[in-house]
């Protein structure tokens, strides 16, 4: 696998697990929309999963929960970018991603001082994205979905979901390294365009993407295939996602993508213990 990632001339190291703690600047997102307006908020938020250990803070300005409506690259970077540099200029040692789709949206963001690029569309919605970031040179999140957020749980279908999700990622990763964008993560998309069924089914074998020999980042919080099995709502799944992100981790995960920072954490050091005693 790829231990580093260059992150603005310093080498981000991805041999040992890492927490990508969320900060979602939406009204609609489908846990904490609507919750983090106020730039003392904001600032509180970043700062406690800072000092939880969040290595990445991941800065999401569009909702992508099933049947959210897209708002425009312009609307989003309205959401966006004093949060951005507010945040660039108090946390100046912190890894910050944007969570974007839009390659415009991308290029300014980095100009504020994003450190990288989680792109849930996988360069499918704007197909300028994949130029924008052999431009931009920074790491680039290449998340799997089936469709877009408007329609992708409406009815997910696939032959055979692990193989399609990797089949997609030989495509795009040529494509992408042809480009000349060395830094490349990649998500298989839990809960986007899959059933729960699907969805589980990638968690089993997460593992096979060590072939890539690139990072993996698991989305596992709080999301609905934890949901849909307890009975319970998002607000309840803190249980849940530890479970699923331990599991995540045994199956090679780099990168756990996160509401709850600490939770995480522990579980990483866990792992890790458990690991080097040879359980």
């Amino acid at each position: 696998m790829k231990k580093y990632l260059t992150v603005r001339g310093k080498l981000l190291d991805c041999s040992t697990p890492m927490v990508m703690g969320i900060l979602n600047l939406t009204p609609d997102s489908f846990y904490d929309g609507g919750s983090f307006e106020d730039e003392n908020d904001i600032l509180h938020h970043v700062h406690k999963m800072i000092n939880d250990g969040a290595t990445i803070i991941d800065i999401g300005a569009q909702s992508t929960r099933p049947n959210a409506e897209l708002i425009s690259a312009d609307q989003e970077w309205k959401r966006l970018f004093r949060p951005l540099a507010m945040l660039r200029r108090n946390f100046p040692d912190t890894v910050f991603s944007v969570d974007t789709f839009y390659a415009e949206v991308a290029d300014f963001a980095v100009a504020e001082g994003a450190d990288m690029i989680n792109d849930i569309s996988g360069g499918s919605i704007d197909e300028k994205m994949f130029a924008m970031i052999s431009k931009l040179k920074v790491p680039y999140v290449l998340m799997h979905i089936q469709g877009a957020p408007q329609t992708m749980q409406q009815n997910p279908q696939y032959d055979n979901v692990v193989k399609e999700v990797m089949d997609y990622f030989i495509e795009r990763i040529q494509k992408l390294i042809a480009l000349g964008v060395p830094d490349i993560i990649i998500d298989p998309g839990f809960g986007f365009g899959k059933t729960v069924e699907h969805n589980f089914e990638l968690l089993s074998n997460l593992d096979l993407f060590k072939i890539f020999e690139r990072p993996v980042l698991a989305g596992l919080s709080r999301k609905s295939m934890i949901n849909k099995i307890l009975g319970i709502k998002a607000e309840d799944a803190l249980n849940g996602t530890t479970v699923l992100n331990t599991l995540a981790l045994l199956k090679g995960a780099s990168i756990l993508r996160v509401h709850d920072v600490k939770e995480a954490v522990e579980t990483i050091k866990l792992v890790n213990h458990v690991r080097m005693d040879s359980f």
